[in-house]
């Protein structure tokens, strides 16, 4: 009894076990003790039971069928128990969530960011840390301009990147930019929202000013600043190069409310780029992610509508489409945080080491989205962003035939929008 005791407390090491209820942790030692578990089954219903309790779906108490522990140590009885409590959880993984009596504020507590500035060795600068030759990329150049983020989007994957406390301006940002030396003869995209907000810090230690001198002295560059904020005082206020692209990461009601912590509310976003298209820069728009749950299709279909009521077409250089793809330690690091979430209550179908959504359901959710612009097809760049190549000509009608034809055409079409 003495090893199995021993067994069952290395296994719930470095686990949630101790953020279950009295109750649930008792009732999963009873199990894991009476049946013998392995290390690796105490540490999976340790993980439902967490999930069930993130989910805001009750208690695995509920869940466990109590004619099951009736007769000990019985291998029939164990492989009944394991199997029907796997089989209930995926039931909650695989039906669309519903958020009518959700309520993430009960147990949301913010963050409490600090930022900090300090002298950085080098400029960050380089490929988007989600590039793979696996799913069909970009090839966007990233710009840290900021480390960490304020905002505290519940599927982020910056939280797995970066202290999560903390964020970070580098003293000497402006000088460092302009330092870099690009090649005269190529073009480039460069966006600064991969590592954080590209806008909800405002021109905090010069660094929109010194972007904008950036995009002024380099015409071959397509600067994209990427936002969920309605913090556009600065660009109100001064001129924004011609070579600016500003987009808005944009959700349904429910997914902000729920899921996109201390963001800009939709109304805010839309109207944020409503205004910075009136001054003639050019905006853009990522749907990314799009999240399965009731009536999701018609709640994006109004936005999608919206768009199109309140932009025209030469005022847009972009339309992304993305969904949920998780790493991870960035499950590991949604489960630690412990607050209502339905975000990963989905199926987790694992293809490269990333856990995502099944391409049926992903075939639906893009195909609808890029038909409901139809009145924008090759007006507008439309893109699938880390999504596998197939997905392509299954949703949009065509594909590319590597990463390198997709760049091309990007740059080129986001060039011509700009008239540069």
């Amino acid at each position: 009894m003495q090893n199995l005791l021993d067994k069952f407390n290395n296994a719930i090491k470095n686990t949630n076990f101790l953020k279950l209820t009295e109750n649930e942790q008792n009732l999963i030692k009873d199990i894991a003790l009476s049946y013998r578990l392995s290390f690796q089954e105490i540490k999976i219903i340790i993980n439902i039971a967490n999930d069930i309790v993130i989910w805001d779906e009750g208690s695995i108490i509920n869940y466990i069928d109590k004619t099951s522990n009736n007769i000990k140590n019985h291998k029939q009885e164990r492989k009944i128990l394991l199997k029907d409590l796997q089989k209930k959880y995926e039931n909650l993984q695989n039906r669309p969530n519903s958020y009518k009596n959700f309520n993430s504020k009960k147990t949301y507590h913010p963050k409490g960011i600090k930022t900090k500035t300090i002298e950085k060795e080098s400029l960050g600068i380089g490929s988007c840390p989600v590039a793979s030759e696996k799913t069909r990329c970009c090839n966007l150049l990233t710009l840290d301009a900021v480390e960490s983020c304020g905002f505290d989007c519940s599927y982020c994957s910056i939280q797995s990147f970066y202290n999560q406390n903390q964020v970070i301006f580098d003293k000497n940002f402006k000088t460092k930019l302009q330092n870099i030396k690009l090649d005269p003869e190529k073009r480039y995209h460069i966006g600064t929202g991969q590592s954080s907000d590209s806008l909800m810090w405002g021109n905090k230690e010069g660094i929109l000013e010194a972007l904008f001198d950036f995009a002024s002295l380099n015409n071959n560059v397509i600067l994209e600043l990427k936002t969920k904020s309605n913090n556009i005082k600065y660009l109100l206020e001064n001129d924004i190069p011609k070579n600016v692209i500003v987009t808005w990461s944009l959700n349904t009601p429910t997914i902000i409310e729920h899921e996109e912590h201390l963001s800009a509310r939709l109304n805010e976003r839309i109207s944020s780029a409503k205004k910075i298209a009136n001054k003639g820069t050019k905006v853009g728009f990522h749907f990314h992610p799009i999240v399965q749950y009731e009536n999701y299709l018609q709640d994006y279909k109004n936005i999608f509508t919206r768009l199109q009521d309140e932009f025209s077409s030469s005022e847009v250089a972009m339309i992304s489409f993305g969904t949920l793809t998780y790493i991870k330690p960035v499950l590991k690091q949604i489960r630690e945080r412990n607050f209502k979430s339905k975000i990963y209550q989905m199926p987790l179908n694992e293809v490269e080491g990333k856990y995502s959504y099944p391409n049926e359901i992903k075939i639906e959710m893009f195909k609808t989205a890029y038909q409901s612009f139809s009145s924008w097809h090759k007006k507008v760049f439309f893109y699938l962003c880390m999504e596998p190549h197939a997905l392509w000509k299954e949703c949009f009608g065509y594909e590319y035939n590597d990463n390198d034809d997709f760049e091309k055409d990007m740059i080129n079409h986001y060039f011509k929008k700009v008239e540069l």
